[in-house]
Protein backbone atom coordinates (compact mmCIF):
# COMPACT_ATOMS: atom_id res chain seq x y z
CA UNK A 1 0.00 0.00 0.00
CA UNK A 2 1.23 3.64 -0.89
CA UNK A 3 1.90 5.54 1.94
CA UNK A 4 1.42 8.72 0.56
CA UNK A 5 -1.86 8.46 -0.51
CA UNK A 6 -2.38 8.65 3.01
CA UNK A 7 -0.86 11.94 3.86
CA UNK A 8 -2.58 15.10 5.41
CA UNK A 9 -3.91 17.31 2.55
CA UNK A 10 -0.76 20.24 1.97
CA UNK A 11 -1.70 23.71 1.84
CA UNK A 12 0.48 26.30 0.48
CA UNK A 13 2.53 27.31 3.82
CA UNK A 14 3.40 23.76 3.64
CA UNK A 15 1.12 22.94 6.60
CA UNK A 16 -1.26 19.88 7.01
CA UNK A 17 -5.11 21.29 7.47
CA UNK A 18 -5.88 20.39 11.26
CA UNK A 19 -8.36 18.17 11.69
CA UNK A 20 -9.97 20.34 14.49
CA UNK A 21 -11.28 23.27 14.29
CA UNK A 22 -9.24 26.26 12.60
CA UNK A 23 -8.59 29.54 14.74
CA UNK A 24 -9.66 32.48 12.63
CA UNK A 25 -7.50 35.03 13.84
CA UNK A 26 -6.47 38.73 13.34
CA UNK A 27 -5.74 37.74 9.99
CA UNK A 28 -8.88 37.72 8.61
CA UNK A 29 -9.55 38.01 5.10
CA UNK A 30 -6.02 39.37 3.90
CA UNK A 31 -3.98 36.24 5.27
CA UNK A 32 -2.80 33.22 4.21
CA UNK A 33 -6.12 31.72 5.27
CA UNK A 34 -7.41 33.27 1.82
CA UNK A 35 -4.76 32.10 0.00
CA UNK A 36 -5.55 30.02 -3.29
CA UNK A 37 -5.08 26.11 -2.64
CA UNK A 38 -2.35 25.02 -5.45
CA UNK A 39 -2.68 21.82 -7.62
CA UNK A 40 -1.06 19.64 -5.73
CA UNK A 41 -3.31 20.66 -2.07
CA UNK A 42 -6.46 20.50 -4.22
CA UNK A 43 -5.33 17.42 -6.00
CA UNK A 44 -5.16 15.68 -2.17
CA UNK A 45 -8.48 17.27 -0.73
CA UNK A 46 -10.18 15.72 -3.58
CA UNK A 47 -8.87 12.31 -2.74
CA UNK A 48 -9.83 13.20 0.97
CA UNK A 49 -12.94 13.63 0.13
CA UNK A 50 -13.75 10.98 -1.27
CA UNK A 51 -17.25 8.96 0.64
CA UNK A 52 -18.86 5.77 1.08
CA UNK A 53 -22.06 7.14 0.45
CA UNK A 54 -23.17 7.88 -3.20
CA UNK A 55 -24.78 11.10 -2.30
CA UNK A 56 -22.52 12.59 -0.75
CA UNK A 57 -20.01 11.99 -3.59
CA UNK A 58 -22.49 13.69 -5.50
CA UNK A 59 -22.60 16.98 -3.28
CA UNK A 60 -18.83 16.51 -3.07
CA UNK A 61 -18.17 16.23 -6.94
CA UNK A 62 -20.56 19.25 -7.69
CA UNK A 63 -18.92 21.23 -4.87
CA UNK A 64 -15.49 20.85 -6.93
CA UNK A 65 -16.73 21.20 -10.41
CA UNK A 66 -18.12 24.60 -9.10
CA UNK A 67 -15.71 25.93 -6.83
CA UNK A 68 -12.04 24.15 -7.56
CA UNK A 69 -10.89 27.37 -9.29
CA UNK A 70 -11.39 29.44 -5.94
CA UNK A 71 -10.61 27.33 -3.06
CA UNK A 72 -8.61 28.56 -0.46
CA UNK A 73 -6.52 27.54 2.69
CA UNK A 74 -9.83 28.29 4.78
CA UNK A 75 -12.36 26.43 2.55
CA UNK A 76 -10.32 23.58 2.75
CA UNK A 77 -9.66 23.41 6.42
CA UNK A 78 -14.04 23.51 6.68
CA UNK A 79 -13.97 20.61 4.38
CA UNK A 80 -11.93 18.98 6.19
CA UNK A 81 -13.67 18.81 9.26
CA UNK A 82 -16.67 18.00 7.85
CA UNK A 83 -14.45 15.03 6.14
CA UNK A 84 -14.07 13.56 9.83
CA UNK A 85 -17.96 12.99 10.24
CA UNK A 86 -19.65 9.63 9.21
CA UNK A 87 -21.16 9.21 6.20
CA UNK A 88 -24.59 9.41 7.50
CA UNK A 89 -23.66 12.62 10.00
CA UNK A 90 -22.54 14.42 6.48
CA UNK A 91 -25.43 13.15 4.40
CA UNK A 92 -27.83 14.73 7.48
CA UNK A 93 -26.13 18.28 6.87
CA UNK A 94 -25.86 18.34 3.84
CA UNK A 95 -29.90 17.58 3.10
CA UNK A 96 -30.67 20.27 5.88
CA UNK A 97 -31.60 17.78 8.40
CA UNK A 98 -29.33 19.15 10.97
CA UNK A 99 -27.32 22.25 11.21
CA UNK A 100 -23.80 21.96 12.35
CA UNK A 101 -22.97 21.89 16.51
CA UNK A 102 -20.50 22.36 18.95
CA UNK A 103 -16.85 22.21 17.21
CA UNK A 104 -18.68 22.33 13.71
CA UNK A 105 -20.40 25.47 14.33
CA UNK A 106 -17.39 27.71 12.98
CA UNK A 107 -17.32 30.20 10.16
CA UNK A 108 -15.04 27.86 7.67
CA UNK A 109 -17.13 25.09 8.21
CA UNK A 110 -20.88 26.96 8.22
CA UNK A 111 -19.08 28.62 4.82
CA UNK A 112 -18.34 25.47 2.91
CA UNK A 113 -21.17 23.80 4.14
CA UNK A 114 -23.60 26.35 2.03
CA UNK A 115 -21.14 26.19 -0.88
CA UNK A 116 -22.16 22.32 -0.62
CA UNK A 117 -25.88 22.69 -0.53
CA UNK A 118 -26.16 25.07 -3.09
CA UNK A 119 -29.34 23.49 -5.44
CA UNK A 120 -28.09 22.69 -9.13
CA UNK A 121 -28.94 25.29 -11.86
CA UNK A 122 -31.65 24.61 -14.03
CA UNK A 123 -30.92 24.22 -17.58
CA UNK A 124 -32.83 26.79 -19.49
CA UNK A 125 -35.72 25.80 -21.33
CA UNK A 126 -36.47 26.03 -24.44
CA UNK A 127 -39.69 27.16 -26.04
Amino acid sequence: MNPSLFAPVVLPSQEAVPSGPTPVGPRGASGAVDALLDSTALSRLRWRCRRGLLENDLFIERFFKRHEAALTVRHAAGLQQLMDLADNDLLDLLLRRREPEGALAVPEVIEVLGMLRERPTAAPQRD
